[in-house]
């Protein structure tokens, strides 16, 4: 019977762990389950992590001792529950996470999760603990159940929006866990994925963020049978009536195809920002890291992406420490950040994922120095994302308004740049996308005011 079970979802990591959350939620919907606050409510929890960051597998394994408490309470009150894992440090895992955590009684890799339903059922009906990381024939998407009207477990019909459309990575960079985790590269097709945003719209949604762990490589089937490009599937997504903006992530600077530079250059809902990783500016270090491109290389896509779109916010991902860095390879880095310049930046001191090939260099680099060279770094990049910031002062940006603010009769919204922007508004504005002259700016935001409706 529909709303007699509830499931508690934390997600880690990125955001297709964010979309893989919500597509699950509605899968269990169909089964009855609806969205718990807490997992002490729950008769379902669900950890869907992340394995990227340094000690993502401890950190569950963490959370997991409090979900075992949780657990026992609610034994102890005569009520049952279900604890699965989900997501890449699941498949990473596997059978470790039963042998470590007998709180779990599900393990479950992102290639599997729309047979979660099903699988929950079974370890209960069943009294057992089961492990399902194969990598499946079935297409996962073709077996989930068309998009909800709200975000599940909310009233909320959202105004931005995630989209999968392509899995798995074949560049093997040598740090990297995604190649074992989510597989090789497949593309979602045309078809199926114009149907999805199209219900997405429907419910609202006025913005998609197309997603991919290697997004610019897609190349899925299109209406005619042919291979369809990132940029040709740009192009028909745009058609969509009520879409008005696109943007995608994660790219690869090998993959920045001509057709792509023109989308940027003429697709109008196609939004002026990219997240391009370069991850180090020394050539000894990229080959090191298999990345399969140069400095130089990564130099031309930007001066080629600033010639067609001379306005776009560039974002990136940077590791520093990793195995043999010398300071003349930092140096590099430090260089092409300035020479680049980027409104955003995500950086990480280097950690080894098991299994990966960089993780058995003898040459680690001391830990102590990867923490002073990770704070020189994000100072130079705070102070780029500031200088962009601040250059937006006086400028009218178009606005697209996605919640309410913390305060009473504030709005939050993104830019076109993806900035976070707070004004004073009413609620009828959001879902809108409303000019704004903005008045101040923050590292990570920015401030403004309404001027048109």
């Amino acid at each position: 019977m529909p709303g007699t079970k509830k499931v508690f979802v934390k997600t880690f990591g990125c955001q297709m762990n964010v979309y893989d959350s919500e597509r699950m939620t509605e899968a269990l919907a169909q089964y009855g389950y609806t969205v718990a606050d807490t997992p002490e409510s729950a008769e379902l929890i669900v950890l869907n992590t992340c394995h990227i960051r340094e000690k993502a597998a401890e950190k569950v394994y963490s959370d997991l001792g409090r979900i075992r408490e949780v657990k026992e309470e609610r034994r102890q009150a005569g009520k049952n529950t279900v604890v699965a894992v989900a997501g890449c440090v699941a498949q990473a895992e596997g059978s470790e996470i039963i042998a470590r955590a007998p709180v779990v009684d599900l393990v479950i890799g992102p290639q599997s999760y729309h047979r979660l339903p099903e699988l929950v059922f079974r370890a209960q009906s069943e009294s057992r603990r089961i492990v399902e990381v194969a990598f499946p024939e079935e297409d996962k998407f073709a077996n989930l159940p068309a998009r909800a009207a709200t975000v599940p477990g909310t009233q909320i019909a959202p105004a931005s929006a995630f989209l999968t459309i392509q899995e798995g990575c074949d560049k093997f960079c040598t740090f990297c866990v995604v190649p074992y985790t989510r597989g090789m590269e497949y593309s979602r097709p045309v078809a199926a994925i114009v149907a999805e945003a199209e219900s997405l719209v429907a419910r609202g949604v006025r913005e998609l963020t197309l997603l991919g762990q290697n997004v610019n490589a897609y190349h899925g089937e299109g209406p005619d049978g042919a291979t369809c490009s990132l940029a040709g599937l740009i192009n028909r997504l745009a058609e969509i009536d009520g879409l008005e903006r696109l943007r995608y992530t994660t790219s690869h600077p090998n993959d920045m195809s001509e057709d792509l530079f023109a989308a940027h250059r003429d697709q109008e809902k196609l939004m002026p920002y990219l997240h391009l990783p370069f991850q180090s500016g020394s050539d000894r270090i990229l080959a090191a890291m298999n990345r399969k491109h140069t400095a130089d290389d990564y130099r031309r896509v930007i001066e080629r992406l600033r010639k067609v779109r001379p306005d776009i916010a560039l974002s990136t991902d940077i590791i520093v420490g990793f195995p043999s860095e010398t300071q003349e390879d930092f140096d590099a880095t430090l260089a092409l950040v300035e020479e680049i310049g980027f409104a955003q930046a995500f950086s990480f001191k280097y950690s080894a994922r098991p299994g990966t090939p960089a993780a058995k260099i003898a040459e680690q680099v001391p830990e102590g120095v990867k923490t002073e060279r990770l704070h020189r770094l994000q100072e130079r990049l705070e102070a780029q994302a500031s200088r962009f910031n601040e250059g937006c002062v006086g400028k009218i940006v178009q606005v697209l308004f996605e919640r309410p603010g913390r305060q009473a009769g504030q709005l939050v919204g993104r830019s076109p740049y993806l900035q976070p922007v707070h004004v004073e508004g009413a609620p009828e504005y959001l879902g809108r996308v409303i000019p704004v002259e903005i008045s101040a700016a923050g590292m990570k935001s920015l401030s403004g005011v309404i001027r048109a409706a």
